[in-house]
């Protein structure tokens, strides 16, 4: 098998504090808005040798990298000046239990106030290795 290489790049800095069924939760919920943005990223659906029929999965990795609180700002502020979009997750979704009261805690929130937990992005690597220079490969 060879190896491809991708002029862009999927990933989702998490803070590094999040409880594991937390960073689960909030990855699935950053890589979502991804796939739903972004279409293209999709690759063709799965089939097993018996032909039962999957659903497609990104085409590409999606990288997860952990970072402090500090770093989750700082990350958030380097995407907003570069006009990379990214989705988004606050501490206070933790609280909420469907899409409409998620987006009211977000609206409720001035930008420089959110409380960062996770954000998601996917631009050209070299703009989303600016954007996230600090964080460390989640482990």
């Amino acid at each position: 098998m060879s190896t491809v290489r991708f002029d862009t790049k999927i990933a989702v800095l998490l803070r590094d504090d999040l409880l594991t069924w937390q960073r689960l939760n909030v990855t699935a919920f950053l890589v979502s808005g991804l796939a739903g943005t972004r279409p293209h990223l999709l690759g063709e659906p799965y089939a097993d040798a018996d032909g039962t029929a999957y659903l497609p999965m990104f085409g590409q990795p999606v990288l997860v990298f952990a970072g402090d609180a500090a770093l989750l700002t700082a990350a958030h502020e380097r995407a907003l000046s570069r006009d990379v979009p990214m989705t988004i997750f606050t501490e206070e979704l933790f609280r909420t239990g469907h899409d409409e009261a998620n987006r009211e805690a977000v609206a409720a929130v001035k930008r420089d106030d959110l409380n960062l937990v996770g954000i998601g992005l996917h631009a050209p690597k070299n703009a989303v290795d600016k954007i996230l220079k600090g964080a460390s490969l989640h482990r």
